[in-house]
C-alpha cells in the first residue's frame, strides 16, 4: 500500500529535523574542542586555587609599593632647611639629587624589564620572581646603611631593578592562569598590593626612622619567594617548553575544584591540556614557516598584533604618567606642603594610601563587572574636576584670599579615587592582555618599560613643571587639562578587553587601529574548514561524545 503524501512529507520533515540536530551535535563536539570555557565551573571554590596563585604572585608587589613610596619619607630627612631633622639625619641632599633619588627606580626599570622578559620566557614566571628577590635584598641593605647621597642611589637603584623583575613574571603568570571573566579581578590584586605598600611605607615613615623602614624591607622581598614554592608554574609556559607532565600537574591543581565535564571522559584539567598542546603544536608550524630564533620573534613585532598594540600603550602611558598620579606620590609629603595645607604631610599621605588600598580592593570587583573602557574615561574626568578645583583653592590659599587649607587635600583624596577607578590599574593590567602569547614575556616588558621611562621623565620634571607653571596651582590645572585628554585618547584609540578570550583581541589587531567606528567593520574570521563529513561519521561522532577529541583527528 503506497503511503499519502502527507506520510511522505512528515516522513521527509523528521529526517530533516534528525540530520539538523545531527550536524548541531556534530558542530558543538568540534566547537567543545576549541573552547572549554563552557565546562567551567562557576563557584567560588572552583575559582580557589586561582586567586591563591595570583594573590601569592601579586605578594611581591608589597615592597615594590613600599619602594614607590620611599622617596616621599625620604626626602625630608634630606633636606637641609627642614626643622623636624633628627640626630641621625646625617646626609644632606639638594634638589637635583632629590630627584635622582625619587626617579632613579624607574629608569633602571625598563633594563629590568627588558632582561626580566627574557628569563621569564626561558626559565619561567615564577623563578624569575624568585631571582628578584637578589637585588631586592641588597639594594635596601645598602639603603639602610648609606652614609651618603650616591650609595642611597645605588640602592634605589638595585630595588627598582627587582621590582621589574618581580613585577612583570606577575602579572604575565595571573593572566596565563586566571579565567576569562576574572582575569582583570586577578590582575587587580598586584596594584592592591602594591598601595598597602604605600600605606605601610608612609605609616613606618611617621613613626620610624627612614633606616629602619629600609632594613624592614627585606622581609616583604624574601617571605614572597618563598611562598612560591606553594603553588606550580604557568601550564602555559611548562607546555611551550615541552615539559608536558610538568603542566598536566600543574592544570590538575588550578582545576582540583572543577567538577567533571558534562557528557565527558576526561576532566577539564585534561581538555585544558589538549588545547594547550594542540594550541603550541599550531605555533611550532606557524615557526617552522617563519623561521626560529630571536629573528623570528623580532619579526612578530612588525606585524599589526605586535606594533599596534604598543603604540595604543605608549601613548595611554603617555596621559597616566602626566596626569599626576605617580608624581603626587612620589613627592607626596612636599606636595601637600606645597598646596598650603595645614594638616599633618604625613597623615595625609597616610590617608590617600589608604584610599589608594581601598580603591585597588574595589576595583577588582569593578574590573570584573564593568568594560575597560568607560572606566578610564570616567577617572579621567573625574580627576580633572579634582584638580581644577584643588588648583583653584590652592591659588586662593597662596594669594591670602581663603583659608579653607583643608579642601585641597578632600579634592586630592577625591582625585586619588577617581585615578583608581581607571586610568591608574587598567594600563597596567592590559601590558600582558594585548600581545599573542609568542611575544607576550618580551612585549609586556616593552610596554612595562617605557611606562616606566615616562614615570621617570615625570617625576623628574616635578620641580621643572613647579617653575614654569608658577607653583602647586599651576601643576594641578595642567594635570586636569592631561586628564581630559586621556579620556579622549581612550575613546578614540583603545579597544575593549573586558570578557574576552586573549586570541579575540589579538585577532582584533589585524584589522584595526582606531576602535573609534571599528564596530560598523566586518572583522573577518578565519574559517576553519574541514573535510566533508558522511552523515554516519556524524552518528558515531555523536554517538562517542567521551572520545571525540580522538575521532576528530581522524575526521
Amino acid at each position: 500500500m503506497e503511503k499519502s503524501y502527507g506520510a511522505v512529507v512528515q516522513e521527509n520533515a523528521r529526517a530533516i529535523l534528525e540530520e539538523k540536530r545531527e550536524d548541531e551535535k556534530f558542530r558543538e563536539i568540534i566547537v567543545s574542542c576549541k573552547s572549554l570555557s563552557h565546562y567551567d565551573g562557576r563557584t567560588f571554590k572552583t575559582l580557589l586555587p586561582q586567586i591563591l596563585a595570583a594573590m601569592i604572585v601579586a605578594l611581591y608587589h608589597l615592597v615594590v609599593g613600599i619602594s614607590l613610596a620611599f622617596s616621599a619619607i625620604l626626602m625630608p630627612h634630606l633636606d637641609p632647611n627642614n626643622t623636624n631633622r633628627t640626630d641621625g639625619d646625617d646626609i644632606t641632599a639638594t634638589k637635583t639629587e632629590c630627584s635622582w633619588i625619587a626617579s632613579v627606580i624607574v629608569i633602571v626599570v625598563p633594563i629590568g624589564a627588558l632582561t626580566g622578559g627574557f628569563f621569564m620566557d626561558s626559565i619561567g614566571r615564577l623563578n624569575t620572581i624568585k631571582l628578584a628577590a637578589i637585588p631586592s635584598v641588597l639594594g635596601w641593605c645598602l639603603i639602610a646603611s648609606a652614609t651618603n647621597v650616591p650609595m642611597i642611589i645605588a640602592g634605589r637603584f638595585l630595588t627598582g631593578f627587582a621590582s621589574a623583575w618581580g613585577t612583570s613574571p606577575a602579572i604575565v603568570y595571573i593572566t596565563e592562569i586566571g579565567r576569562a571573566d576574572m582575569r582583570g579581578s586577578l590582575i587587580a590584586s598586584a596594584p592592591t598590593f602594591a598601595s598597602l605598600g604605600m600605606v605601610m611605607c608612609f605609616l613606618k615613615g611617621w613613626f620610624m626612622h627612614w633606616r629602619t623602614v629600609a632594613w624592614l624591607c627585606n622581609i616583604y622581598a624574601i617571605v614572597p619567594c618563598l611562598l612560591i614554592y606553594l603553588i606550580p608554574e604557568s601550564p602555559a609556559w611548562l607546555v611551550s617548553k615541552g615539559r608536558i607532565e610538568q603542566a598536566a600537574h600543574s592544570l590538575r591543581w588550578i582545576n582540583k575544584y572543577q567538577p567533571q565535564p558534562e557528557n565527558r571522559n576526561e576532566s577539564l584539567a585534561e581538555l585544558q591540556l589538549n588545547l594547550l598542546q594542540k594550541e603550541h603544536q599550531q605555533k611550532l608550524e606557524k615557526l617552522s614557516l617563519m623561521g626560529t630564533g630571536p629573528g623570528a620573534k623580532f619579526r612578530e613585532f612588525f606585524k599589526p598584533t605586535g606594533y599596534k598594540p604598543i603604540l595604543i600603550l605608549f601613548g595611554l602611558f603617555f596621559f597616566q604618567q602626566f596626569s599626576g598620579i605617580y608624581i603626587t606620590l612620589f613627592y607626596s609629603v612636599t606636595f601637600f606642603q606645597e598646596v598650603g595645607s595645614t594638616i599633618n604631610p604625613y597623615l595625609a599621605s597616610v590617608l590617600i594610601g589608604t584610599v589608594r588600598s581601598i580603591m585597588s580592593i574595589i576595583n577588582t570587583y569593578m574590573l570584573r563587572t564593568f568594560h575597560r573602557r568607560p572606566l578610564i574615561m570616567i577617572s579621567g574626568i573625574g580627576m580633572a574636576i579634582c584638580m581644577s578645583f584643588s588648583g583653584l583653592f590652592t591659588y586662593w590659599i597662596k594669594a591670602g584670599t581663603s583659608d579653607q587649607n583643608w579642601v585641597p587635600v578632600v579634592l586630592l583624596l577625591l582625585y586619588v579615587i577617581t585615578s583608581m577607578i581607571g586610568l591608574l590599574p587598567i594600563p597596567w593590567t592590559m601590558t600582558a592582555e594585548l600581545f599573542p602569547i609568542e611575544i607576550r614575556g618580551v612585549a609586556h616588558s616593552i610596554a612595562y618599560s617605557v611606562a616606566n621611562v615616562l614615570m621617570f621623565a615625570a617625576v623628574q620634571s616635578y620641580y621643572t613643571l613647579d617653575e614654569i607653571l608658577g607653583g602647586a596651582a599651576g601643576m594641578q590645572w595642567f594635570f586636569a587639562v592631561v586628564s581630559v585628554m586621556a579620556s579622549l585618547y581612550v575613546f578614540v584609540f583603545l579597544p575593549e578587553t573586558h570578557g574576552k578570550k586573549l586570541s579575540d583581541i589579538t585577532s582584533y589587531f589585524v584589522d584595526n587601529t582606531i576602535y573609534l567606528g571599528s564596530g560598523k567593520k566586518k572583522i573577518k574570521k578565519p574559517q576553519k574548514k574541514f573535510a566533508p563529513v558522511s552523515r554516519a561519521a556524524k552518528k558515531d561522532i555523536v554517538k562517542s561524545n567521551g572520545q571525540s577529541e580522538k575521532l576528530m583527528n581522524n575526521v
